[in-house]
């Protein structure tokens, strides 16, 4: 396939996306809400034992790196589920063209996130900045897929990069934190406040959406 051709075509996929955008989006805001809600739960959890214990709960060990990996794969496989509901529904198959491109888009920043992030707490055992890292790579997966995708997801994606890079400047500045024994708590906290709160507050606005939201292509 030629140069053009092979131009061409990206363009016919990005308009699919274009006129599908609503419909993903749509589709994406159970799973972001079921994400959401179970990463609250768990910083809420561990905000209550700091309020009982009036300090840091017991290390969690790698049971952090699990609790999580844990509400990811079942956030994941929601998603998944609904997506291929409604390519069935379309009779359209699950990995189709758009899709391989959405995950060219995504696969790069994620891929990053998630081998330094696991690395960080496996080896470092340095939980604020694995999860920090986590939090500005899935901005930067978001803005990834700007092209195509509609404006509420490319609004959460900088949202995810301001929180993730003003809490980084934060943690830098404070060395009583810096210096804590184990971090795995603060850590938590700092997922429900992202990963939980803005799914929820994602997942709202799209309930609450009355009509289609506007996709505006971009060079």
């Amino acid at each position: 396939m030629s140069t053009q051709q092979d131009a061409l075509e990206n363009l016919r996929v990005i308009r699919s996306l274009m006129e599908k955008a609503h419909i993903y989006r749509a589709i994406s805001a159970p799973a972001a809400l079921l994400g959401g809600l179970m990463a609250v739960v768990s910083a809420g959890f561990t905000g209550w034992q700091m309020w009982q214990k009036g300090g840091l709960p017991d290390a969690m060990g790698h049971l952090f790196l699990w609790q999580w990996l844990g509400i990811l794969a079942i956030t994941s496989t929601v998603n998944v589920a609904l997506l291929a509901r409604e390519a069935s529904r379309r009779g359209q198959p699950l990995v189709s063209d758009g899709m391989r491109m959405a995950l060219r888009a995504i696969l790069p920043p994620l891929l990053v996130g998630g081998v330094f992030g696991t690395c960080l707490i496996i080896y470092l055992q340095n939980h604020v900045v694995a999860t920090l890292l986590w939090v500005v790579c899935y901005g930067l997966a978001l803005l990834a897929t700007a092209s195509f995708s509609p404006r509420s997801l490319v609004r959460l994606g900088w949202i995810f990069i301001i929180l993730g890079l003003g809490l980084f400047w934060a943690y830098a500045a404070n060395g009583d934190i810096r210096q804590l024994s184990q971090d795995d708590a603060i850590a938590t906290l700092i997922m429900g406040l992202t990963f939980g709160v803005c799914h929820i507050g994602y997942a709202a606005a799209v309930f609450f959406s009355r009509k289609p939201e506007a996709v505006t292509a971009r060079g």
